[in-house]
């Protein structure tokens, strides 16, 4: 794992990062459709780690029961929690979730991944879905930027991974030449239509992945 400083986890740099997410990205959006068709048909309770402004709220349906954690909370309301989830346990006082979504924060884990892994295991029913996405650090162009602090191969963090949950299925976020995003929205689906359909690429050309997680089976 590369360390770097510890500045990226605190409010002040979090308060202006999260204005980047006011507005649903690509990713976003797909996480949303993946917790839609998860909870389609019943009532669930839903936990978003690092939910920044809350964006992911919007994109659900009303049978799900929206919970947010993150270091930088721009509109408090009840369901949202404000507390630095790296270094303080989550809680919501003994509730458990049906779903938990961690987008674009094990990059910023450190050290702590181990333990935040096993606290959103103690967080999940027994039945429950964790979904959570990781940057591919093997991408061909992939940069590292200064504010990661938990690098890791695909391979690494999927082994880590799998210490703590059973992985159900994983597939690229979104899949480009370079790792910047194209412009134009249909641009990007052409690209992941290419790369997908030549499986020899895709180790090379996802951006980041999403892992679909659930308990370990007995």
């Amino acid at each position: 794992m590369e360390q770097v400083s510890e500045q990226y986890y605190k409010r002040d740099f979090w308060i202006q990062e999260n204005l980047n997410y006011v507005k649903p990205h690509f990713r976003l959006q797909k996480a949303a459709r993946i917790v839609n068709a998860i909870a389609q048909g019943r009532q669930a309770d839903l936990l978003d780690v690092g939910c920044g402004p809350a964006t992911l709220k919007h994109l659900i349906g009303e049978n799900i029961n929206y919970h947010g954690v993150d270091i930088a909370i721009h509109n408090p309301a009840p369901y949202l929690l404000q507390t630095d989830f790296v270094e303080t346990p989550i809680r919501f006082g003994d509730k458990q979730f049906d779903i938990i979504i961690a987008q674009g924060v094990f990059e910023y884990i450190g050290e702590h991944q181990s333990d935040k892994f096993s606290e959103i295991q103690q967080l999940l029913k027994k039945n429950g879905i964790f979904i959570l996405s990781y940057v591919n650090f093997n991408h061909l162009h992939r940069d590292v930027y200064r504010i990661y602090n938990n690098v890791q191969s695909f391979d690494n963090f999927r082994r880590s991974l799998e210490r703590f949950f059973h992985i159900d299925r994983f597939f690229p976020t979104s899949h480009h030449w370079h790792h910047h995003e194209p412009n134009r929205k249909f641009m990007k689906h052409i690209q992941m239509h290419i790369n997908m359909n030549i499986p020899i690429l895709s180790p090379l050309l996802a951006v980041e992945y999403f892992f679909i997680c659930s308990r370990p089976r007995t």
